[in-house]
This record gives C-alpha cells, sequence and structure tokens, in this order.
C-alpha cells in the first residue's frame, strides 16, 4: 500500500513537470501570437502594390469578380463586375483586420462587397433578407500563401479568394477598361439558344448562363457517354473566367478570353487562358440531350396540381419579350397549367396570363390546347388549340395571339432543365426562340 502511495505521488509530480514544461513551449501568449498574424496579414495586403483580384463565391450560387487595393489607414478601393456602372467606378471604403476567434477581414462599411449580400432583393435580386447569402466578413484559411489568399465568410460560408494583380491588370481596372459588357454583347450575336464550344478539335456543348454566373458543358466520348461539367463564372479584363478549370483533354480551360465576332462564320474566336485557340457557335440541337425532360416537366405540374411561370414569354432572334407581355397592363406573369379543366369532354391544357386585379394575383384569361405528344427524341408539341378562356383585353391581343401561334410550332420544343425548379423551353425548328419556365 505504501508502495502505491509512493508511486501515485511521483505520477503526480513528473504530470506537474511536463505542465510546467509545456507552459514554456511557446515564448508568446495566444494573443501575442494572433496580433502578429493580424499585422503579418495587415502588412500582406497592404504591401501588394498592384492590389488584388478578389473572387467571391456566394453560398447563393454563382462567381462574382472584384479588384481590390488596400491602404494602411484602413481603407480600401475596388471595382466590380456587379455591373457595367461598378466595373468602371472606383468605390472607396473602410476594411479591418480583427481577431474573430480567427483572423478576419471586415469590409465595416457598405461596398460593392456588401451589394452581394444586401437584403433587398431589388438591389441584387436576391432572396428577401438574405440577398446571394454572400459575405462581408471573411476569415483567413490555412491554406493561404505569399500571393494567393484563401477567405471563408463567417456567416454565410461564401468562398472568396484574393490573388495579386498585375501592374497591367491594375491598370486596366483602375483606368475605366473593364467592360463586363464585352464578353455578353458579342455572345449574345449568337441567335440559337444551344451552343457549340471547340477547343483541341474536340467540341462540346455550351451553356453559359450570365445572370445566374454558371457555365455547363456537355460531351459524349469515344463510346457515346455522356458526360457533364459545371463551373461558376465570373467577368475579368478580358472575358468570362471560371471559378473551377474544365479539362479539356489535355488543355486546361480557365475561361474564354479575348472574343472577336465574324458575322461571315457565324461564330465568337477567343482563347481559353493558355495561348490555346477555341471557338463558340450555335447549334439548332445540341450533342447531349435529356429526352425525357419535357414529359418530366409537364408530369410534374399534373402531379402537384400546380402551373410553371414566365415572367416574360418568349425570347426570339435576340430579343427578350418578343411579343410584348410585359407591356399588357397589369400583368404579372404567363403561366402554363397542364390538365387544367376538360370542355366537351376533351381535357386541356392552359397558357394563362396572371394579372394584378386590385392587388389580387388572378387568373384572367388563357390559351387552351389540347392534351400534348411527346417524341422519342426529346419533344413536346402541344396539342392543337382548343379555344379562350374569359375575355382578353384589347392591350393584349397581339401579344396573346403571337405567343399562342409561337406555342403551337409544329416541330415543337426541347426542354433543358436549369435546376430542380427551371426549365428552358426551346424551339426544336432553329432554336432561336425560348421561355424561362419556374415553379412559383
Amino acid at each position: 500500500m505504501r508502495k502505491l502511495i509512493i508511486y501515485i505521488v511521483l505520477l503526480v509530480v513528473t504530470i506537474s513537470s511536463c505542465r510546467k514544461e509545456d507552459d514554456h513551449l511557446f515564448s508568446e501568449s495566444p494573443d501575442e501570437r494572433l496580433s502578429k498574424k493580424l499585422s503579418a496579414y495587415q502588412e500582406q495586403l497592404s504591401g501588394a502594390q498592384y492590389g488584388w483580384r478578389l473572387i467571391i463565391e456566394p453560398a447563393g450560387g454563382g462567381a462574382y469578380g472584384f479588384y481590390v487595393k488596400f491602404n494602411n489607414d484602413n481603407r480600401v478601393q475596388m471595382v466590380s463586375d456587379f455591373d457595367s456602372a461598378s466595373a468602371v467606378t472606383l468605390k472607396e471604403s473602410s476594411y479591418r483586420l480583427k481577431a474573430l476567434q480567427q483572423p478576419s477581414l471586415i469590409f465595416d462599411t457598405y461596398s460593392y462587397v456588401h451589394v452581394l449580400a444586401d437584403p433587398a432583393p431589388a438591389v441584387n435580386n436576391g432572396v428577401w433578407a438574405q440577398g446571394l447569402l454572400s459575405d462581408f466578413e471573411f476569415f483567413f484559411n490555412d491554406s493561404s500563401g505569399v500571393d494567393t489568399i484563401q477567405l471563408t465568410g463567417r456567416v454565410n460560408g461564401s468562398k472568396a479568394m484574393l490573388v495579386k494583380a498585375t501592374q497591367q491588370e491594375e491598370e486596366g481596372y483602375t483606368t475605366g477598361e473593364f467592360n463586363v459588357n464585352l464578353f455578353q454583347n458579342i455572345f449574345n450575336k449568337i441567335l440559337q439558344y444551344f451552343k457549340q464550344f471547340t477547343v483541341g478539335g474536340q467540341s462540346y456543348d455550351l451553356n453559359f448562363n450570365l445572370s445566374t454566373r454558371m457555365a455547363i458543358i456537355t460531351w459524349t466520348d469515344s463510346q457515346g457517354n455522356a458526360h457533364s461539367f459545371t463551373t461558376k463564372i465570373y467577368f475579368g479584363l478580358n472575358g468570362i473566367e471560371f471559378a473551377q478549370p474544365f479539362l479539356a483533354g489535355t488543355t486546361v480551360v480557365t475561361g474564354f478570353f479575348d472574343p472577336v465576332w465574324s458575322n461571315l462564320t457565324q461564330t465568337i474566336s477567343g482563347n481559353v487562358g493558355n495561348g490555346t485557340n477555341a471557338s463558340i457557335k450555335g447549334v439548332i440541337k445540341p450533342q447531349v440531350l435529356d429526352t425525357e425532360a419535357p414529359r418530366r416537366w409537364w408530369q410534374r405540374m399534373v402531379d402537384e396540381d400546380g402551373y410553371w411561370v414566365s415572367l416574360t414569354g418568349f425570347h426570339v432572334d435576340g430579343v427578350d419579350d418578343a411579343y410584348g407581355l410585359t407591356g399588357i397592363e397589369n400583368f404579372v406573369a404567363l403561366s402554363f397549367f397542364p390538365k387544367f379543366g376538360t370542355s366537351g369532354g376533351i381535357t386541356y391544357d392552359l397558357a394563362g396570363y396572371l394579372m394584378n386585379e386590385d392587388g389580387t394575383l388572378t387568373l384572367s384569361f388563357g390559351t387552351a390546347f389540347r392534351a400534348p405528344t411527346f417524341t422519342a427524341d426529346g419533344r413536346i408539341r402541344f396539342g392543337n388549340y382548343l379555344g379562350d378562356l374569359g375575355d382578353i383585353p384589347d392591350d393584349a391581343v397581339d401579344p396573346y395571339v403571337n405567343t399562342a401561334i409561337k406555342m403551337l410550332e409544329s416541330d415543337g420544343y426541347y426542354l433543358v432543365q436549369i435546376s430542380e425548379d427551371e426549365y428552358d423551353m426551346v424551339n426544336a425548328s432553329n432554336a432561336r426562340a425560348w421561355i424561362h419556365w419556374f415553379a412559383p
């Protein structure tokens, strides 16, 4: 027993000795070490001679590009690719570094960074009270380096990255050369919905969604197997940049740069970021087609007893709202109800017009179509015109008739699923007309 007590005493002494030694492993306190880290980050941020490129990927989707330059007085100047004005208007605000569990970078007065997180939908087309689920407070990741700093949003977990800018980039961003409309204006010269991207002798289907800032690339391999790649995109000085590079064979594609339009070939030529030439052109039908999408789109609202909504109707030959639906007094949206009702023993679908009648959303009138048919190659063909529901206002007659005629195109439509609740319906005859549907 006595020996046991001696052993216990010796063990306690040994543990205590270890603890005392551990206390001297660091010559500085945790607060001192944290203060040194913050000072080092401050020096790194403000010491970048030509500033930084900042890329933010909000939790709500997409990616956004900025140019930022920090100084030692906690001031930062920036431009943003959010719109054409913010791209050429240098704005100054304040920032600070603070220890919030981890060393953190905080943009503490309203700036272009805050636009993405603004809770008002009118500012960024985001979710009410949430914006684009972005951040303006970020903590530094351990993976940060000398020329690249990785950040994570403290509230929504947005990803962000700072990359040291070159002298040429600084000059471009701060002298009004950042034209975010350059690529979009050239890209919109292609009138077809479906685009084909060619690099290194291989062609790919390309779906650029410049509003959601996403790109989807699909293709088939030599065995006929379908593949798909999705990346977030943002605007750079010379074109579109990919947040996640795409490997095209052995070529790393980081974006599409220096776009040039040819009227002769109806093609956009450019490069993919490493001197490799590439091109984009319109096509009527993609390589990879979801042949079940039309039936899935139609059947979903049958099962839910619901309807699809479009805010602007058809886009035709480069023109949004080609038939002027938004010009109808009190117009809210075009809707599509599969199996809306029965007339004379015939079940019909309805393209209905949702109107604001004294503050109430009302289905006021619409076009009835017989049941659609679905083709083996992935098209929906709407059934013949059956009749009209309700009274059509005088200012709605032309938009109404033109929309109905367009829906009755004999070749029908392909459906492209954009997300769980969104589809684009593209005419099969020439792919130059389409309508965006979403579930309300």
